[in-house]
């Protein structure tokens, strides 16, 4: 009975969670049955609302213990707390790249790191001029993300038809997105700036760098100083997830792989599907078509799809006709394009973004809305570009 559980469920269950497809798989089944349940009305609504339901019976965001504040609905502990496991890691896969990956050196990264600034810029431009002098306009930022695992999902699809120096371009690509994103999220979406908590974190980062210094291995102690950083940048003003990458830079460089790989199941088939299910729980408009012909809805569909692989291909085109760079080996011009598609699957950190950009329910479902069905049209449209290439001169 035993040996035929592990045959039947255990193995094939490790093989799908090696393969490189599985995260965006597993980011699109919770997605569908978290729309399903919001909108079949299940627990008649409560589906819905548990999400947002104060442990303390107050349903408010915070909860004060005494002198401690703390996030008080399974939403904010999510996107507060365990998002910053999330970003810890991505953190560590910046400083990998910084130290000895595409981006170490200034011949490397030149390319990437201007296609994703194009490829936020383009976005952004495009959102703000459909929604100048409107109370939608701080969404700016929501179509200028790339979902790194969704990205790399769709390509590890499409199997050879993407050269592995293309695959690299674009995980560098989004790993800088990731970070601009980050910054974005700790200048733009904080709330009013707590002094005393803000000197708190600069204390414990100062600790964390000295014990660097003095070499001593990094385990319990830095842990803990880890977790007060999180919690007074919670209270700081500046968004709490900000915590995890400022925690992954204090992380030696010899130990950056040891953590990756203990974080990486974690964080992509528990953290990333209890987000996906929390942050999706949305009930859609009575008049759907209506509600979603907005400028908010119209400028993140146009921003991810258009201005996404627009920014990114104008970037590169610029660096290589000015032999500034050159494309990555095997990669010719209609690839990059496809690779500018690809970009715009912003889903896990557009949706982020939107949760942070609007307090109104309606425009956060109406912006969660709009990343989903940009990102549906991003994968589709990347897949059929690599899938049925035919080369166009440029």
């Amino acid at each position: 009975m035993i040996h035929l559980i592990r045959r039947k469920v255990i193995h094939p269950l490790q093989r799908f969670i090696h393969d490189s497809r599985a995260v965006g798989i597993t980011l699109l089944i919770c997605t569908g049955i978290s729309l399903l349940l919001a909108n079949l009305g299940f627990w008649d609504n409560g589906y819905v609302n548990m999400w947002s339901a104060g442990f303390t019976g107050i349903n408010e965001h915070l909860v004060t213990i005494g002198v401690i504040h703390l996030p008080n609905t399974p939403l904010y502990i999510i996107n507060d707390g365990l998002m910053a496991v999330f970003f810890f890691l991505a953190g560590m896969e910046i400083k990998r790249e910084l130290v000895n990956g595409e981006l170490a050196s200034i011949k490397k990264s030149v390319l990437p790191v201007f296609a994703a600034i194009g490829g936020m810029l383009a976005p952004a431009l495009l959102f703000g001029l459909l929604n100048k002098g409107t109370g939608a306009m701080q969404g700016w930022a929501i179509p200028t993300a790339t979902d790194i695992a969704f990205t790399l999902g769709v390509a590890s699809l499409l199997g050879n038809r993407i050269p592995v120096s293309l695959k690299i371009f674009i995980t560098a690509l989004a790993i800088i997105d990731d970070l601009g994103a980050i910054m974005v999220i700790a200048f733009f979406y904080g709330g009013h700036l707590q002094w005393g908590y803000l000197a708190g974190c600069l204390i414990i980062i100062c600790i964390l760098w000295l014990l660097n210094r003095a070499k001593k291995p990094f385990g319990w102690l830095q842990i803990i100083l880890g977790l007060l950083l999180w919690y007074c940048m919670f209270n700081s003003g500046i968004h709490a997830t900000v915590a995890g990458v400022v925690f992954a830079l204090m992380v030696p460089v010899a130990q950056l792989k040891k953590f990756e790989l203990a974080l990486h199941k974690p964080v992509y088939f528990i953290i990333m599907p209890l987000f996906a299910v929390a942050n999706t729980a949305i009930t859609f408009p009575e008049n759907s078509l209506q509600e979603l012909n907005t400028s908010l809805s119209w400028g993140i569909l146009l921003g991810l799809c258009i201005g996404k692989p627009l920014g990114i291909f104008g970037a590169c085109y610029f660096l290589v006709k000015k032999k500034l760079a050159d494309l990555p080996r095997g990669v010719n011009w209609h690839k990059l394009i496809g690779a500018g598609i690809l970009a715009g699957i912003g889903f896990t950190m557009s949706i982020f973004i939107s949760s942070l950009a609007y307090t109104d329910t309606g425009d956060q479902d109406i912006a969660k809305i709009s990343v989903i069905i940009a990102s549906f049209i991003a994968i589709i449209a990347g897949y059929c570009w690599f899938r049925f290439e035919k080369k166009i001169p440029i």
